[in-house]
């Protein structure tokens, strides 16, 4: 049976699409963009998160623990020994406050299905629908355009939230099973592009053109970092590319903070980067609209 990693089924979502949708976050991405905010969503294996500020120091993991990768701290809470955890999550089966959690698990197709349909009622009363996110949704494969392709057959509205870094014979096809795309697009420089996430633009923005050249609905978004993708010359180059396919319109995500206590939790490096002060905001959406771009803060 056709499974997938999923690590956050979200209900009620407002910002992923039209009206009320279920957004499932499936877990896996070809890129690591250095401000991403979901640290837990890169890696296609179920990860063991620590939240040291949620812990009790109830010592329940400790108890659990089946490796002796727990650890006592000074402040009397537990920690975790890297080199002895597996991330077998039997701690987190155990941990009363949340303080560790599993993110990730293997789900069928209709088990997720079972989420979705809760709240059908909610999405024909909203012009709602499903969300496939991530990570990035289309590395899951098969996985994903069985869900996709069930979600369409039950006449779901299908939204695929997408960075674009995806083998085209698998977007060409998510393309026709999309009622719409959410297309993330980050810089339009190829060697930039893959200073600032891993990986260059070129299959990126050949997708980007497919989509943009379909009947499928294309919204662009676009994570706005300060400094890094938000240049007159960055700008101006979406602008030409976006202009040929008569968009204005862009989505934007101001830089946030919102992802911290993920890294910490997974005792990652925090990445470098900064929010915005309200003039620079200000300053920057000027910027696109000086290139015929209209900025829609989402």
């Amino acid at each position: 049976m056709l499974k997938g990693m999923v690590y956050n089924i979200q209900r009620m979502s407002v910002q992923d699409g039209p009206g009320l949708r279920t957004t499932v976050f499936l877990k896996g991405c070809p890129l690591r963009c250095l401000w991403c905010s979901n640290p837990e969503s890169q890696a296609f294996t179920p990860q063991l998160m620590c939240f040291e500020n949620l812990c009790t120091g109830c010592g329940a993991c400790e108890a659990a623990c089946p490796n002796g990768a727990v650890t006592r701290l000074r402040n009397g809470k537990f920690g975790r020994d890297l080199e002895q955890c597996t991330d077998c999550g039997a701690c987190a089966s155990v941990c009363p406050s949340g303080a560790r959690d599993m993110s990730g698990r293997l789900m069928t197709v209709e088990e997720v299905m079972e989420v979705v349909r809760k709240d059908g009622t909610f999405y024909l009363n909203s012009d709602g629908g499903v969300t496939f996110g991530g990570g990035e949704p289309t590395a899951a494969g098969d996985f994903f355009l069985a869900l996709l392709q069930q979600a369409h057959d039950e006449a779901y509205h299908c939204t695929v939230d997408t960075c674009g870094q995806c083998p085209e014979d698998r977007f060409r096809k998510t393309i026709e099973l999309a009622d719409l795309l959410l297309f993330d697009c980050k810089h339009m420089d190829p060697a930039r592009h893959r200073e600032l996430t891993g990986q260059d633009n070129t299959l990126i923005l050949r997708n980007l053109r497919s989509a943009l050249g379909s009947n499928t609905p294309v919204r662009i978004r676009m994570p706005l970092m300060p400094g890094l993708n938000d240049t007159e010359e960055n700008l101006a180059a979406m602008a030409d590319f976006l202009g040929d396919f008569g968009l204005r319109e862009v989505e934007i995500m101001p830089c946030h903070f919102f992802g911290r206590n993920k890294y910490l939790a997974l005792n990652r490096a925090l990445p470098l980067m900064r929010q915005y002060e309200p003039e620079e905001l200000k300053a920057v959406n000027e910027r696109f609209q000086r290139h015929g771009l209209r900025p829609v803060v989402v």
